[in-house]
């Protein structure tokens, strides 16, 4: 695990309340928790319990009923259409099958999110998304490769180019290493990690996977029916008495955060 922000660090982004539903069904009811700036904080959860509902509703790609948003301390109601637009920038999104346009080769799909928000030369888009390319570990020939012809951990690349061309400061990742082999997920969190320290990201990672936890995560946050059942460190998560938490960390499957 990397070394964890201060609690005294001032928050990214913090969720205060937090109400998501659709028509009479609520998902998230009276959720609060902070991401700290540079952090990379795990969001887990059993399924169902609104694990990325609640990273959607924070990267304002879905509608809250109630309770706040605070980005950078500013609440994210409060600001204008215009300094919204403008604070949407500062950051990325990863979806969890890498979401790229079928029809849009690796560098055009980089470049897509310049061509809508930055008024650039077609020239300096494709230098940066080909500097974004080398970013994330992948080959320059991958560039004018369609998404179909690509691997799943080079399309995972890819699509995290293309979280990253805007230069945001908070990154969202859902399930990033999901369908990738050991070893493929393992370079994939070292990845998250070199880019969060380099960078000075914040991230905000969905995730089941336990190893992604123990080696990228600074701290995590547990949810249980829309609400929060602990946040705090792996450490901490490992001492919890909750039942789900000690079925998920002590479980069969946990014999490589023990010891």
């Amino acid at each position: 695990m990397v070394n964890a922000p201060t609690p005294t660090t001032p928050a990214a982004m913090t969720v205060d309340d937090l109400a998501v539903g659709f028509g009479n069904v609520t998902v998230i009811d009276g959720l609060s928790f902070e991401l700290r700036s540079g952090e990379i904080l795990g969001l887990i959860g059993p399924s169902g319990s609104g694990k990325t509902v609640t990273m959607r509703a924070m990267a304002n790609l879905i509608p809250h009923r109630r309770g706040d948003i605070t980005v950078f301390g500013r609440p994210f109601s409060a600001l204008s259409n215009r300094e919204r637009e403008m604070v949407r920038r500062d950051w990325g999104v990863l979806f969890q099958q890498g979401a790229l346009f079928s029809a849009l080769n690796v560098l055009e799909n980089i470049e897509f999110p310049m061509r809508e928000h930055l008024d650039l030369s077609p020239k300096l888009r494709r230098e940066i998304a080909l500097m974004k390319l080398d970013l994330v570990g992948l080959p320059a020939d991958a560039a004018y490769t369609l998404p179909t012809q690509l691997s799943g951990g080079m399309i995972k690349r890819a699509a995290l180019a293309r979280s990253l061309a805007l230069d945001p400061k908070i990154l969202f990742l859902d399930e990033p290493t999901a369908g990738l082999d050991p070893i493929g997920a393992g370079k994939f969190d070292e990845l998250i990690v070199t880019l969060s320290k380099t960078l000075g990201l914040s991230v905000l990672m969905v995730t089941h996977d336990l190893d992604s936890l123990e080696v990228a995560c600074d701290r995590i946050v547990a949810l249980a029916d829309g609400r929060l059942l602990k946040a705090g460190t792996l450490r901490e998560m490992r001492a919890a008495s909750e039942p789900w938490l000690r079925e998920y960390f002590h479980g069969p499957r946990a014999h490589n955060l023990e010891g």
